[in-house]
């Protein structure tokens, strides 16, 4: 009975790696149901959202109670199909309420701002917060939307300065801030167990909407830390809340790809969602998956069609990071142009690491070092910026900082992915 036990034990073992040795994580039976082309239920139910509050507008709009539940049902409509003309729409729609409201101003106003921040418009958001904030307002709500802008504009002691006034260990809101601050200063354990407070509040008060966005913002962290089986779990827990999440569908597509290296699986579960579901970067995301499985052509294909997408249509700065990263293969100048732009827009240490890459490809190989040594080292954690950061140590003789950096992007290989991570070996 003893040796039967341990042959079962083996067996399982083995049952749970595949073909290469790489441990079994995903399992298609978990998801299958949620990759159906029929599975539309947010983009039905924002479509007769907008029927119902377009119907009781008067002809004149200025029926401003029922502008914003229809800005919310374009902003739903674009986060189920990430068609950018929906979020467009929404933001007429917001600007008109922000204009013709009485009461309850400042409220549009966060609506607005939040619609800037998708856009990557942070310095318009900025500006109408602290005005907002300086007369009547609800002070809390819009200190909060004034972190996430300092954060994503890179004004850190700001946003530490907001994050200091708005303490409160029992409040979901503070908590998820209080997660992206310890990550963004590379406390990774820290940023998990807050946001595992901040997972019990939300499941404390059985709210779909903050479950969804808890679990898959604490997927992203268990991911980061290597802990891809609870990672995983997760996001199947997003989509029995949510089945049509194109967010969980692509990261599980990530843990296959990434994790397990199957990029037959992985694109098949990309070309599901990507049925119903047309931002750009998912297009980039299949070209890489094709590039490391041999399929040259068909990836710069869609790397062309990524970038005739993005630039024919209104998607203004949302995807510069994407662009610049792409153009510094192929058009080094306009990478540069593109970086400089973006560095006006959010002088983040990431964006800084973007930009040497550009100052690298163009040649001007001092200057990406000067970039790198004062606005990226030391600076942040973001695996793309180290991995920039080696680079271009590698290219300027600086063999100690290039050795130093390996280790840190070993442990990073599951978030930089296996195409990418060969390129560094």
């Amino acid at each position: 009975m003893k040796h039967f036990y341990l042959l079962f034990l083996l067996v399982a073992f083995i049952s749970c790696k595949n073909d290469e040795g790489i441990e079994q994580i995903t399992n298609p039976e978990d998801y299958n149901s949620f990759l159906s082309s029929s599975n539309k239920k947010s983009f039905t139910r924002a479509l007769s959202e907008i029927e119902f509050w377009s119907k009781r507008l008067r002809a004149d709009s200025s029926g401003v109670g029922d502008l914003g539940p229809l800005a919310n049902a374009y902003t739903l409509l674009f986060e189920t199909t990430g068609e950018v003309s929906y979020l467009l729409s929404a933001e007429i729609i917001l600007q008109k309420a922000n204009s013709v409201a009485a009461s309850n101003k400042d409220f549009y106003t966060r609506s607005l701002a939040q619609n800037y921040i998708t856009q990557h418009r942070f310095k318009e958001a900025r500006y109408i917060l602290e005005k907002s904030f300086k007369g009547i307002s609800n002070k809390r709500a819009t200190q909060l939307l004034l972190f996430d802008v300092y954060l994503e504009l890179g004004e850190y002691n700001n946003a530490n300065i907001v994050l200091g006034k708005l303490k409160n260990t029992n409040d979901y809101n503070y908590l998820i801030r209080l997660a992206k601050w310890n990550d963004h200063n590379g406390n990774l354990d820290a940023a998990i167990r807050n946001l595992e407070a901040a997972k019990k509040i939300a499941e404390s008060r059985k709210s779909s909407i903050l479950q969804i966005w808890t679990y898959t913002n604490l997927a992203d962290y268990y991911g980061h830390a290597g802990r891809i089986n609870e990672s995983y779990e997760l996001y199947i827990k997003t989509l029995q809340l949510q089945s049509d999440h194109a967010y969980a569908k692509k990261q599980i597509a990530w843990i296959v790809y990434s994790y397990e290296k199957n990029t037959k699986e992985t694109i098949r579960i990309l070309d599901s969602i990507m049925i119903n579901y047309n931002a750009p970067n998912y297009s980039l995301f299949k070209a890489e998956v094709l590039d490391y499985s041999g399929a040259t052509s068909e990836a710069n294909n869609l790397k062309k069609k990524f970038i005739t997408v993005v630039e024919d249509n209104n998607y203004g700065d949302m995807y510069n990071s994407y662009l610049i990263e792409y153009y510094s293969e192929i058009n080094p100048k306009k990478a540069l142009e593109i970086a400089e732009k973006e560095i006006t827009n959010r002088a983040t240490p990431e964006i800084y690491a973007l930009l040497a890459f550009a100052q690298f490809k163009v040649g001007d190989k001092e200057k990406a070092l000067h970039t790198i040594t004062n606005f990226v080292a030391g600076k942040t954690f973001d695996p793309k910026a180290l991995y920039f950061s080696q680079l271009i140590y590698n290219v300027t003789n600086e063999k100690e900082k290039v050795s130093i950096l390996a280790s840190y992007l070993k442990e990073a290989s599951f978030e930089l992915g296996p195409l990418l991570f060969e390129k560094i070996n």
